[in-house]
């Protein structure tokens, strides 16, 4: 098998497992205290990737914030924040979204080849568009992105993404913050989709740490045999 990158997927959800709400307000999952520890993660990994259904509903800048992470990771010869990856099925992304004007790192859009065109034509002056083959598939993706030296990855989501990255096996931790309310509306996004995912009650995940965090809840778990952590 190719060499992929260490692959860490991050979320929060309700808890009914929701990561956002029906409407189009921004419902935070987490706490102060929460984003910096995502923000530390962030400083230790090379790229970022999240749907284009994130880019689009909530307009992340996915940056590293903190200004000694940031001259750490410059000391390093590395930007201040992480590469920017997303994966589009029709390339209606606005180049104006923070996604592409936020921060001085690259940005990757993997697309499927039939719109490879349209997205260069759209998106070639402020990202590299990636031509994903017939379907772009995660694990391709993946071999991709190590390819071009990226060695651990962040994922953010949203729901499509993480259901593709644990269905196809490619997830090698997952960090799980889980806030003190419900959402109680299917219109809104959940964590994941249905799939063949490969922890099920005969093969279950490994919890590794619990950690609350204010009025939030961690839950780390070892999805592979490539888990780095205490």
């Amino acid at each position: 098998m190719a060499d992929r990158p260490y692959t860490l997927l991050s979320c929060g959800m309700s808890l009914d497992a929701y990561l956002d709400g029906p409407g189009e307000d921004r419902v935070l999952f987490s706490n102060d205290a929460d984003f910096d520890r995502v923000d530390a993660v962030r400083a230790d990994c090379d790229a970022i990737l999240v749907g284009a259904a994130t880019v689009r509903n909530d307009d992340p800048r996915l940056l590293v914030r903190d200004p000694a992470r940031r001259a750490r990771r410059v000391a390093r010869g590395q930007c201040p924040s992480p590469m920017k990856v997303t994966v589009t099925e029709h390339a209606d992304l606005d180049t104006g979204a923070r996604f592409f004007t936020a921060g001085d790192s690259d940005k990757l859009v993997y697309c499927p080849t039939r719109t490879v065109d349209d997205a260069r034509a759209r998106l070639g002056r402020v990202a590299t568009v990636v031509d994903g083959g017939p379907r772009v598939d995660v694990r391709a993706l993946s071999e991709d992105l190590y390819a071009r030296g990226v060695r651990r990855l962040m994922v953010e989501g949203g729901g499509s993404v993480h259901t593709q990255f644990l269905t196809a096996d490619l997830a090698d931790e997952l960090h799980l913050v889980v806030a003190p309310f419900f959402v109680g509306d299917p219109r809104g996004r959940r964590f994941v989709g249905d799939g063949p995912f490969p922890w099920n009650p005969d093969h279950r995940a490994e919890l590794v740490d619990v950690d609350r965090i204010g009025d939030v809840v961690l839950l780390r778990y070892a999805l592979s045999s490539r888990f780095r952590g205490a």
